[in-house]
């Protein structure tokens, strides 16, 4: 189980400038963690928001446990993220001051099989440099293949 990626938001990447990232525990439910354990999730449409002076991460999917009847969690409740307090007040500045946006980029299990998700401080990305990535991803691509085929 250590280092399992259960979910990655891959879209986070090419929406915004990933600069800073953090690690962070997750408040789940026991009914969340089994159903972590079968590798379902999702962090696609998901962000982390500012509460008072603690953050939680809204929006994401973690379905239902089938075994686990009436006594099963809200899908897409809200969850309390654990970070330091020098972390939180960081992000919480940043958000603040800034304008910046914290995205989680992955949901894994670490060493000791904790479910953690890793956050980012992003910035959103314009469409022109939306564009420009895209344009520089195909160059590499096509110069990649170019000097395989002559070299």
């Amino acid at each position: 189980m250590a280092g399992k990626v259960i979910a990655e938001n891959r879209r986070a990447r090419f929406d915004y400038f990933l600069e800073d990232t953090f690690e962070a525990g997750l408040a789940l439910t026991g009914t969340e963690v089994k159903s972590l354990r079968n590798g379902r999730a999702n962090i696609a449409e998901s962000y982390a928001g500012v509460e008072g002076d603690e953050i939680w991460l809204i929006n994401a999917d973690i379905p239902p446990y089938v075994q686990a009847n009436r006594f099963n969690h809200e899908p897409r409740r809200p969850r309390k993220l654990l970070l330091h307090r020098k972390q939180i007040n960081r992000l919480i500045g940043a958000v603040q001051r800034e304008g910046r946006t914290i995205v989680p980029t992955r949901l894994y299990w670490n060493d000791k099989g904790v479910a953690k998700l890793e956050l980012a401080l992003a910035k959103g990305k314009k469409a022109h440099d939306k564009r420009e990535a895209t344009a520089e991803r195909d160059w590499q691509r096509d110069k990649a293949r170019l000097l395989r085929d002559k070299g």
